[in-house]
């Protein structure tokens, strides 16, 4: 973090601090102001002088009050201005006890709305600028009292520029977390409802052909000694049943994969076994891959095995579709406690952090399977570029029934 970042940070976290600050500021300046005097004859030269113990009491009054201007502009700005009028009318119209006066106009614009900065802006300049004119020692058209005019209208014009900076910065900002919000809620009720639709086409079939095949066995155990004929028609009503509710469930679970997907393979499922074969398809294709375990050669349950490897290739697939051709990737897999924490690292080009938000589920399959096994899945860009995908699965079953999670 740079140091102007934290000076704002701790400038934000202690207010009160940075107004004292800036009202002993704002007194050094009136004061040294006050002791000065432009004389305009022959040439344009400067003369010191003396103000009065009334001028300096005013100018250290309206300093003082500085340090409450946030939290009362109104009443803050109201006591300045007073002070300001004093000031005209009582002392050296030279003084700059105005100053105070502009800072606290500037306050007041920046933290309220537009018609009342209008309405104090022009009532604080007709006010200070009206009283030195008309009842100060100087000429009405002196350039003193033209001074004033012109920096409360630049306090006031301030103010109102920094209100209306902040308010779009903030508008921004809500603008882009509520899309956010919008897009998550979105994918998550897009997933509810298919995760619906599958579970009711599921019960459609099991349901309707299980029957089928309890009642055909049922008749088939009932006839098979006194009516063999009719119990083989039974048992062939079962067998007809059973594949074409096979057939149907295979089809919905087809509906699952995307086009291209292989086949259902009939081979065990993979695990951390073949973490080494896996990694070295991705460097067949020209990804350089590290791989660090420190897992203690830990069995794993099936299901979390099963999730360990699918979220190593998926995490390495984006890897290759995304970080560019040369990119480096880092697998570790540590045992700590009783988790598993998988992580992995690229040094991509920083493309990655706009991956799978052109439709794909990479990342959306990779929180799915986490959540089935109530882990955690941390994913985003790394700081510098690339992209960190860290994922802690639990070795032991955490859901509430004790049941397999798998």
């Amino acid at each position: 973090m740079s140091t102007l970042a934290r000076a704002k940070q701790q400038a934000k976290a202690h207010p009160l601090a940075l107004d004292a600050i800036l009202a002993l500021a704002v007194l050094v300046c009136m004061v040294a102001g006050s002791f000065v005097e432009p004389r305009h004859r022959d040439s344009v030269s400067w003369v010191l002088r003396t103000p009065d113990l009334l001028s300096l009491l005013l100018m250290t009054l309206g300093a003082a009050a500085l340090v409450f201007r946030r939290r009362a502009p109104m009443a803050v700005l109201a006591l300045t201005g007073t002070l300001s009028v004093i000031e005209s009318l009582t002392g050296d119209p030279r003084t700059p006890v105005a100053m105070s006066a502009v800072i606290a106009l500037y306050t007041v614009a920046s933290t309220t709305d537009r018609p009342t900065t209008w309405r104090v802006g022009l009532l604080t300049m007709t006010v200070l600028t009206g009283t030195a004119m008309a009842a100060g020692p100087l000429p009405w058209y002196a350039q003193e009292n033209l001074g004033i005019f012109a920096w409360t209208g630049i306090g006031a014009t301030a103010g109102d520029a920094v209100r209306s900076r902040r308010a779009f910065v903030q508008a921004i900002r809500e603008r882009a977390e509520r899309a956010e919000r919008t897009r998550e809620e979105e994918a998550r009720r897009r997933v509810a409802e298919e995760r619906l639709r599958i579970a009711r086409d599921l019960h459609d079939v099991v349901a309707h052909h299980i029957a089928l095949v309890n009642v055909q066995a049922g008749v088939a155990a009932h006839v098979m000694d006194k009516r063999p004929d009719q119990a083989k028609e039974a048992l062939a009503h079962v067998r007809e049943a059973s594949r074409s509710a096979l057939n149907e469930l295979r089809a919905t679970v087809g509906l699952l994969r995307q086009s291209g997907d292989p086949e259902a393979p009939t081979e065990p499922a993979p695990g951390l076994d073949r973490l080494d074969e896996l990694t070295g398809t991705f460097r067949s294709a020209g990804l350089h891959v590290e791989v660090a375990r420190a897992d203690q050669g830990a069995t794993l349950p099936a299901a979390v095995d099963l999730a360990a490897y699918r979220i190593i290739q998926e995490a390495l697939t984006n890897v290759q579709k995304h970080a560019g051709p040369q990119a480096k990737a880092e697998v570790s897999v540590v045992r700590v406690g009783p988790n598993i924490e998988i992580t992995v690292l690229d040094d991509g080009s920083g493309e990655n952090e706009t991956q799978d938000s052109g439709g794909g589920h990479g990342l959306l399959g990779m929180r799915e399977r986490v959540s089935a096994l109530r882990g955690t899945l941390t994913t985003g860009p790394r700081y510098g570029g690339g992209f960190r995908v860290h994922a802690i699965l639990p070795l032991k079953n955490r859901t509430p029934t004790g049941e397999d999670p798998a």
